[in-house]
């Protein structure tokens, strides 16, 4: 057994994503904290993010979606939120250690500190616990933080498909489950273009 101080030492892997090889720091309390959870892998593997476009990771943890995106896209800029200070702290850190300078991570509810800023991708691997009500504020409100032509991408658990569809098709009017895995379903809706 650890002792308290060598667990509070940050944990720190090596991952490959999108084909780039990264380094994590993370800690315990943070979700997924010993390596890059299947959800994420599986819509890293299948989201399409061109480079040079702006990209909002909502719900960044310690950054492996964001931190991924801003290493393959070097010409985008990556803006990463989330509602806890230590995962955002281990973001910008994820960011540094990696030789990011095109993604930033802020403590935010939701949309709150992302200002009036339209993004081309947001991107979340949305937790089953927070509750449907907040999902759905936050799938509502993400249409109005798109560029026209933008895309919403997230993964959930399988058991949340039908309500993601239901609530893209409500918001957005279309609905593209790209890709469904054994546990977990990404999923795809684009703000049309006025």
């Amino acid at each position: 057994m650890k002792t308290s101080e060598q667990l509070k030492e940050d944990i720190v892997f090596d991952a490959v994503l999108r084909g780039c090889r990264l380094t994590f720091h993370s800690t315990w309390g943070l979700f997924s904290p010993r390596c890059i959870d299947d959800g994420s892998s599986l819509l890293l593997e299948h989201i399409d993010v061109k480079d040079g476009q702006d990209t909002l990771d909502l719900g960044c943890g310690y950054g492996a979606i964001g931190v991924a995106i801003a290493k393959a896209c070097p010409s985008g800029k990556v803006q990463m939120v989330d509602t806890n200070f230590v995962a955002v702290d281990f973001a910008n850190k994820n960011a540094d250690a990696n030789g990011l300078t095109n993604s930033k991570a802020y403590l935010s509810n939701a949309f709150s500190a992302v200002g009036n800023v339209l993004f081309d991708t947001i991107v979340a691997n949305l937790p089953a616990k927070v509750g449907k009500e907040l999902l759905y504020i936050i799938l509502s409100d993400a249409k109005d933080r798109l560029r026209p032509g933008g895309q919403l991408v997230v993964v959930t658990i399988s058991g949340l498909r039908e309500f993601i569809k239901w609530n893209f098709k409500a918001s957005f009017g279309n609905y593209d489950k790209v890709k469904q895995g054994r546990e977990h379903t990404v999923a795809r809706a684009v703000k049309e273009s006025s």
